[in-house]
């Protein structure tokens, strides 16, 4: 009776969902606390010269989805049966003893700089194959961008959510001491491999933000002496400058949803409003028109509304208003203060820094301001920017003293899973840009 009880409060809590009739299915709530078991043997290598990229390419899939939390890997010292050939028939059975719920089997033919690289996911406890084979091709340079685009097949098809591993990251890489940090743009893959350098250390740059569709960036430089805003090609580095008057100093910019215009803050004889420019024709709209400094401006996924910090009510809160401007509302109550909101990409909450009692902390809410949860708390947790999913969020945190370094860090939208960013410098600043094409 006791197992009984054990096994039915398992399942309330929505853990994973195994139908013996029908396909696997991870059903992600706050509730989830058991993971998924997987089973990922060494791809076949279907070619010589594909030997030590079946084997690459095998691991990588397994820490993708080992890395989000909702998956474990069934050990290969574990293994009964072995997987010979892509073809080969599925011995279910001997999946089961070693407790996989999901199989996961893959083949590389590489010739010359080209690799073929495919997969078959199964349901071991229903004995069906979750979905059709499905084949990648590039080049062996792209090879890491093929085990990520396999690693969110699998993961689509067992959570039925979209994936976030086949992505990038802009963020701002640091060195040098505390008081004369060097800071330069810089891109990565979403687990931190495959750093480039977009610009160099001469100028600080800060707030780099991805476009929609992936192919640009703005960030905030201070080359002229005031903050300026930079646009940014990412494929040949070319940039341009948005336009301001003299004096006029512009920053925390943000794309709007397709991508043609830009949101930003302006200051201006002591104001600081949000405004909004046409790439196209240059014509800048102010939003905002208060005493107050209205900054940190995110847009809704529809483009209809705006998300951004103000001190109009005497100290840093959230408020949302029309995307044209207008009448806003405040959507943050609790103690504290509270800034940098962005808009998660599925359009149901807004994450956020939060200050308060000497602690910073990265948080989420709904749009309407309730069910306010704080996901982590530091000495300096700031700057939360979403998957493209709107399952993870990645953030800035610095240590505490004089040789305290910034460095990325991410946590799920439950509190679960935060761990660091694996990466060779500081840094600081993240933007996760969308699915690569």
């Amino acid at each position: 009776m006791k197992r009984l009880f054990t096994l039915l409060i398992a399942l309330m809590l929505a853990g994973p969902v195994l139908a013996q009739g029908g396909p696997l299915r991870l059903t992600i709530t706050d509730g989830v606390i058991e993971p998924i078991t997987f089973a990922a043997p060494t791809f076949e290598a279907e070619s010589p010269q594909a030997t030590q990229l079946a084997s690459d390419l095998s691991r990588l899939v397994a820490q993708n989805l080992s890395g989000t939390g909702l998956f474990r890997e069934v050990p290969s010292t574990a293994f009964i049966s072995q997987v010979g050939s892509f073809a080969q028939p599925v011995a279910f059975a001997d999946w089961r003893a070693v407790n996989a719920q999901a199989l996961i089997v893959g083949a590389v033919n590489v010739s010359g700089d080209q690799v073929v690289v495919k997969f078959r996911l199964f349901d071991i406890f229903s004995g069906q194959e979750l979905g059709s084979g499905l084949q990648f091709a590039g080049t062996t340079a792209g090879w890491r961008r093929m085990g990520h685009k396999v690693a969110d097949a699998v993961y689509s098809r067992i959570t039925g959510e979209g994936g976030y591993f086949d992505s990038r990251v802009v963020f701002v890489a640091e060195s040098g001491p505390k008081d004369n940090r060097l800071k330069r743009l810089a891109i990565m893959d979403y687990d931190g491999a495959n750093v480039q350098f977009l610009t160099d250390s001469t100028n600080i740059v800060l707030a780099p933000r991805f476009s929609p569709r992936g192919d640009q960036v703005l960030y905030t430089s201070f080359e002229s002496g005031f903050p300026r805003i930079n646009l940014l090609d990412v494929a040949n580095v070319g940039r341009r400058q948005l336009s301001t008057a003299p004096g006029e100093m512009s920053f925390s910019p943000r794309f709007s949803r397709d991508g043609r215009q830009v949101i930003y803050s302006l200051s201006n004889g002591g104001t600081t409003d949000i405004y909004s420019t046409d790439l196209t024709t240059g014509q800048h709209t102010r939003l905002t028109a208060t005493p107050s400094i209205d900054t940190a401006p995110s847009l809704s996924p529809d483009g209809s509304q705006i998300v951004f910090e103000s001190d109009r009510s005497g100290s840093q809160q959230l408020y949302i208003m029309s995307a044209s401007g207008g009448d806003a509302r405040r959507i943050s109550f609790g103690e504290g203060r509270y800034s940098t909101p962005v808009w998660s990409p599925r359009g149901d909450l807004v994450a956020f820094t939060k200050m308060n009692a000497g602690r910073f902390h990265i948080g989420v809410m709904r749009t309407d301001g309730s069910e306010e949860r704080l996901l982590t708390s530091s000495f300096l947790d700031e700057g939360p920017t979403w998957a493209p999913n709107g399952r993870v969020i990645m953030f800035s945190r610095e240590t505490q003293g004089s040789d305290g370094a910034s460095s990325l860090y991410s946590v799920d939208i439950s509190g679960r899973n935060l761990k660091a960013v694996p990466i060779q410098s500081a840094a600081s600043d993240p933007s996760w840009g969308p699915l690569q094409p």
